[in-house]
């Protein structure tokens, strides 16, 4: 390199969802916050390795290795990106990036909004913080898969199927909002195929080949193989019943056949699978797994007390049988070993938690800092439009020149008031989601064992604790959720007496007294109180 010649850097840039692009995190607005950084900084964008929200897990892994393998062959020794977030959400990286970073003295990733740069003399509580930063990061991902889930639970309750219509019907309506609704041009296939095979005369393939010479299509205009028609006369949703996961509840859509008929139907498939529904709110209902087979534990009730099994659905040869109030008694010393019960842990909660808050500090002024500039934008456009009106009045402007100009100043501020919607609407969940994380972690213990919770309430929690949930013999084995596996991690140090290295930081760094988390305006209600 000549005396002249800048340091090189690569820059990785990723959006996750369609909202994040619309609210200012698109690739091209990163692209540009890491080209202005580097040349603040003096160095060389050379490429950016760009991840599309589309993205499918496997292609984004792919994306992270080329960038590693890039810089490494080129011997660039600085990697830019805008957040903790943007870089990773998965520990399985975190090898990579620390071999990366340990491997070169000149070795750094810096990021942008977070003022941070990762390097190899960082401090221990830095390293620290650069982990939970990840924890949080991967949590966050997770939650928002579970936050799917339930969206999709919303709307089975609603009575509506969380996915595309099965040939016979079509979906209508807005995002968020969409219904099925019969297709008058398939459904009388559909009701034939039906009373055909209820005859008894026809095999599936048969029936195949007789409703193509029929003229039934599928949606791409193909003969429906012997396959796929089995699948569909197996499918509770032609008779007003949605399946989804392997349950089968009432559909608000209109049937195309009834359900007697769907019922001969499946008598002819011999038989069909059938929901059981428990009579009580067992407290432990599909929680734990054995250990040796994955099955569920059942839970049976002997004698006014509650005993789990393994319901032995697979090969298995553990037969112990465990009273439910002894491995709750396990269970509380799982969760109190992350509570905020010891002081030195409180004060590393309190720590940690202070910190992302103030990480996250100047996004929330930028943001706040654009809101108000949009509502002064607003507010002029307002006024332009009562001059508009007054000189229309008055006679200086004729009826066309403010027609035009009314549509005009009227379309400008639709823009500004969706870009201020936008704005308040922002996700901030991911430093959110960091703080609430770590006030669970405080409380965990006292909101499990509080008499308001129901058996729902409690299943909730633990699984926003635990990752899984196992019983071998009479013993629970349970793994935390990242990060609360890291509090736990540092719990146990401090029970044994080995403080020395977060007491001593903790006791340099300062805790901003005063600041109390948004918890009960971020989490959900189950966790108040």
């Amino acid at each position: 390199m000549t005396t002249n010649e800048k340091p090189k850097a690569a820059g990785y840039a990723r959006v996750s969802s369609k909202d994040q692009e619309d609210t200012g995190y698109s690739l091209p607005a990163q692209e540009k916050l890491l080209r202005e950084y580097a040349l603040r900084n003096d160095c060389e964008l050379v490429k950016v390795f760009a991840i599309q929200e589309s993205a499918a897990g496997k292609v984004q892994r792919k994306i992270f290795q080329e960038m590693m393998a890039y810089v490494t062959k080129a011997k660039i020794k600085t990697i830019i990106v805008e957040t903790t977030d943007r870089l990773t959400r998965n520990f399985a990286d975190v090898p990579v990036i620390d071999n990366w970073i340990m491997a070169s003295d000149e070795h750094n990733i810096h990021l942008v909004k977070e003022n941070c740069v990762l390097h190899k003399n960082l401090k221990s509580h830095e390293w620290f913080m650069w982990r939970v930063k990840v924890a949080t990061a991967e949590y966050y991902v997770k939650l928002l898969s579970e936050n799917v889930k339930k969206g999709q639970k919303e709307k089975l309750a609603q009575g509506w199927l969380p996915t595309h219509s099965p040939i016979g019907y079509k979906t209508v309506g807005e995002k968020g909002h969409k219904i099925h609704v019969i297709d008058e041009t398939q459904a009388p296939f559909v009701r034939k195929m039906f009373e055909l095979y209820a005859t008894g005369n026809y095999s599936v393939k048969k029936l195949a080949d007789e409703m193509f010479a029929m003229g039934m299509r599928s949606r791409k205009g193909y003969k429906i193989s012997t396959a796929l028609m089995h699948l569909y006369m197996r499918n509770p949703f032609f008779s007003g019943m949605n399946r989804w996961n392997g349950k089968v509840t009432r559909g608000e859509h209109e049937p195309i056949i009834s359900k007697e008929l769907f019922q001969r139907v499946q008598d002819i498939l011999d038989g069909r699978y059938a929901p059981r529904y428990a009579k009580h709110d067992v407290l432990f209902k599909g929680v734990f797994r054995c250990i040796e087979c994955g099955g569920t534990i059942s839970w049976e009730t002997h004698k006014g007390y509650w005993y789990g099994h393994c319901n032995h659905f697979k090969k298995c040869t553990q037969t112990e049988w465990y009273r439910q109030d002894y491995i709750e008694a396990q269970l509380a010393e799982k969760i109190r070993a992350i509570s905020g019960r010891n002081d030195q842990l409180k004060r590393l909660i309190e720590w940690v938690q202070d910190a992302l808050k103030e990480d996250h500090s100047e996004e929330i002024t930028l943001r706040e800092n654009a809101i108000r500039e949009l509502e002064r934008q607003y507010a002029m456009a307002s006024q332009r439009l009562d001059k508009l009106y007054d000189d229309k009045i008055d006679g200086k402007i004729s009826t066309e020149f403010y027609e035009k100009k009314f549509a005009q100043y009227k379309k400008e501020q639709e823009n500004l008031l969706d870009n201020l919607s936008k704005q308040k609407d922002a996700s901030l969940k991911y430093y959110e989601v960091g703080v609430t994380i770590l006030e669970v972690a405080k409380r965990a213990y006292d909101i499990y064992h509080s008499p308001r919770r129901t058996p729902e309430q409690k299943r909730r929690l633990l699984s926003f604790l635990f990752e899984s949930m196992k019983i071998d013999g009479k013993q629970i084995l349970t793994q935390y959720h990242l990060p609360f596996s890291l509090i736990a991690g540092v719990s146990e140090k401090i029970a044994v007496g080995m403080t020395t290295n977060y007491t001593f930081e903790l006791a340099k760094l300062p805790v901003n007294k005063g600041k109390t988390p948004a918890f009960a305006d971020v989490h959900p209600t189950w966790l108040r109180g």
